[in-house]
């Protein structure tokens, strides 16, 4: 006759427990499978199973009204897929891409107000809104658009490249350096600025690109400033004494933190030896050993419990 074991302590069940999925976990048959099934017959029968992709049909028109049938049709279905997922910026460029390409410009420029209305702070909105006049060469509203996207969004990079390179291919350089001057008075990373100063250098404009690359220095005064300064003076605007007046004045002119770091007594010293000043590479290498005190042996510490007194 079976009896009902009731186990009450905690500890007792969980150990039953654990002991019942131990069992359960390990395998019993450790044999082989009669039938293998390797990875190319995996992948051979995943291709066969694979559903045919279905192509949209190619639509024929024959006259205006059955274009303008089709136009109406493309168009409800746009404007459902954005009544649908209304903040998706993918469904408003779609449809702006669909009226630009049936040469439908205001239609298509509507579609982008409305989804600025949206998300009036999506700078990839901007930009695809911006690149669309700029495909079709409408290059005063291309410049317009592109002024409210500075306005508004001035932290974005990209929205200021895009603006400088458009004014730089239309040939408009006084246009072009007054957006880089708005551009910097709100302070920029390092890229911008070497950005202007190598459209000017494409210019010829050297001393222009000279005081640039001065104030970038001053604006940011950093080793990281100074080195890239130097080495865009060395190698675009092949200067060699402005290179060696930059690094010289990164190591009087900058913080202690700042000027005091190995790496620029070693960019300093390889700039000379490039020049072929060696002697100056041999006297900066030994002030910057004798700095960081290179060489020199660990003075002993004297106070400790183990030396003895003299008397």
């Amino acid at each position: 006759r079976r009896q009902n074991i009731i186990i009450s302590h905690p500890q007792e069940q969980e150990k039953i427990f654990t002991m019942s999925s131990q069992n359960q976990a390990r395998v019993k048959n450790r044999a082989p499978a009669p039938i293998q099934i390797s990875a190319e017959q995996i992948l051979r029968e995943a291709a066969e199973r694979q559903e045919q992709h279905i192509l949209d049909p190619i639509v024929k028109i024959h006259d205006a009204e059955e274009y303008q049938s089709h136009l109406r049709d493309r168009r409800k279905h746009f404007e459902d897929n954005i009544r649908y997922r209304r903040e998706h910026i993918g469904n408003w460029v779609k449809y702006a891409r669909f009226e630009e390409d049936n040469r439908e410009f205001e239609r298509a420029r509507s579609v982008f107000e409305r989804a600025l209305e949206v998300e009036v702070r999506n700078p990839e909105l901007w930009l695809r809104y911006a690149e669309l006049e700029m495909r079709n060469e409408f290059v005063n509203r291309a410049r317009n658009l592109l002024d409210r996207a500075v306005q508004l969004l001035p932290r974005v990079d990209f929205l200021w490249y895009k603006y400088v390179y458009m004014e730089e291919m239309v040939g408009d350089i006084p246009k072009c350096r007054a957006v880089f001057e708005r551009w910097m008075e709100w302070m920029p990373d390092d890229n911008a600025w070497m950005s202007y100063a190598r459209f000017e250098g494409r210019g010829a404009h050297w001393d222009q690109a000279k005081e640039i690359m001065k104030r970038y220095a001053n604006m940011y005064p950093s080793s990281r400033s100074f080195m890239r300064f130097a080495k865009w003076a060395e190698y675009e605007a092949k200067d060699v004494d402005l290179a060696r007046t930059v690094y010289e004045s990164s190591l009087v002119e900058l913080e202690p933190e700042e000027s005091r770091q190995a790496r620029v007594f070693g960019r300093f010293a390889a700039f000379e030896e490039r020049q072929g000043e060696y002697e100056r590479a041999r006297v900066i290498y030994k002030h910057a050993a004798k700095l960081f005190h290179l060489g020199e042996e660990p003075k002993k510490n004297c106070r400790g419990g183990g030396g003895r007194r003299s008397a």
